[in-house]
């Protein structure tokens, strides 16, 4: 098959939703000849900045010399980012070589692969291919029955921060959720772990006395920051100066996590040079988080989908742009707490303006527009992303900026407004 009749065949199966397990995926990758078990493994999990820590995680690896795999989820722009090598996305005629070679295997089984099982599958036996010395794999949903936990012995864990996200399926308290995600901890790996609510971090500490897994806690205590502009950051951790060009004081935690990894590696055995981690973590990009895309006016855009998310660009925006007019561009997910992040953001904002996210999950407009009627700001509901866009710029007028949040579904097209992909 070519690469549209590859994305078909994946999408075909999108029907089938996702569904926690690891039966489909352990079958499939057996009858591939277990690609994963010649592969080592940094595994991520959260559920808020594990994009960004496998991000620089893989940045500073690449720096380092090492040949290394990324696999994240979701994509942006095209399928293919989510999954690359040294910063490449996968090939179109690579992933149709892979997606045809799947296809039989996939459809001879009695309970067939989901959309994303295929799709870590496929990663996972080109990394192998390509023999990669990591692959830094990003959790899709969960931790304990995600189809990246077919993967068996990582060299390490890292658990990011953990919210309310995903309740109907992982849980409805944050010490339900991190015994969800902790179920990535395997016996003899190092596990790092987001510093955060002492309640969380005993239910991790419990799991790792549990599997024999030395506990690393990365201590923000130690993070000073020196400079910070719209051009990035310069902070210090645990004495030690780093830069890096991701915005927000929750992107320096995520670096002090992603030291604390190259700390555990080297414990393992691995070669990484303070030179490397520094150079790794200031070249790492990550898209639509709290990105400047556009400077007159300002605008950001941000992938931001649940209440910590939507803290952290209130707090941002205050940082970056504490006395310009702001407007709020918005889309969702109707299956997101987005009442909640709603009234976290509206009190940032002069003036939204809605749209409707590319999901089949998504808030339609006008049902946005409604839930926002209560903060009394202007309001203006545009069909499409583009309109939006241009209507945001031109309520910001010259003297204000636009911040585009509310979810990842929506960042690529707003990005692609401004030349970028």
């Amino acid at each position: 098959m070519n690469y549209q009749e590859a994305l078909r065949y994946i999408d075909g199966v999108q029907w089938l939703g996702s569904r926690p397990g690891l039966e489909r995926i352990t079958e499939l990758l057996r009858r591939l000849g277990d690609p994963q078990r010649r592969l080592r493994f940094i595994h991520i999990a959260g559920t808020n900045g594990k994009g960004s820590c496998a991000a620089m995680t893989a940045s500073v690896l690449k720096a380092a010399g090492y040949r290394t795999g990324l696999f994240t989820s979701p994509y942006l722009f095209r399928f293919n980012e989510r999954m690359q090598i040294g910063g490449e996305p996968i090939p179109d005629e690579t992933l149709a070589r892979l997606v045809t070679e799947l296809q039989p295997q996939a459809d001879a089984m009695e309970d067939h692969p989901t959309e994303f099982e295929l799709m870590t599958a496929a990663a996972l036996l080109w990394y192998e291919r390509e023999r990669c010395d990591f692959v830094v794999l990003e959790v899709g949903l969960g931790g304990r029955l995600d189809a990246t936990n077919v993967i068996e012995n990582p060299e390490v864990c890292a658990i990011m921060n953990i919210g309310l996200d995903h309740t109907q399926i992982l849980g409805d308290t944050v010490e339900q959720i991190a015994a969800e995600k902790a179920g990535i901890i395997k016996p003899g790996a190092e596990v790092v772990l987001y510093g955060q609510q002492e309640s969380v971090v005993e239910v991790v500490r419990s799991v790792c006395e549990e599997k024999g897994a030395p506990l690393t806690v990365a201590d923000f205590s130690k993070i000073k920051p020196e400079f910070e502009s719209l051009e990035g950051q310069v902070f210090t951790y645990r004495g030690e100066p780093y830069a890096i060009g991701l915005l927000g004081a929750h992107q320096r935690k995520n670096a002090a996590v992603v030291v604390e990894i190259a700390g555990a590696l080297r414990r393992r055995g691995f070669v990484i040079e303070q030179d490397a981690l520094e150079h790794g973590l200031y070249a790492a990009e990550w898209p639509a988080r709290f990105e400047l895309v556009g400077e007159e006016p300002p605008f950001v855009v941000d992938g931001g989908h649940n209440p910590q998310c939507a803290q952290t660009v209130a707090d941002n925006l205050e940082t970056y742009f504490p006395a310009m007019r702001r407007v709020l561009l918005i889309g969702v997910l109707a299956d997101k707490d987005y009442e909640t992040m709603l009234d976290i953001l509206a009190p940032e904002a002069a003036a939204f303006v809605c749209v409707t996210p590319d999901s089949p999950r998504a808030l339609p407009a006008e049902g946005l527009a409604a839930a926002l009627a209560r903060f009394g700001k202007p309001t203006q509901v545009c069909e499409d992303i583009p309109s939006g866009v241009a209507a945001a710029q031109e309520l910001a007028g010259t003297d204000g900026m636009v911040c585009a949040v509310g979810s990842l579904y929506m960042a690529g097209a707003i990005r692609a407004c401004f030349g970028l992909k």
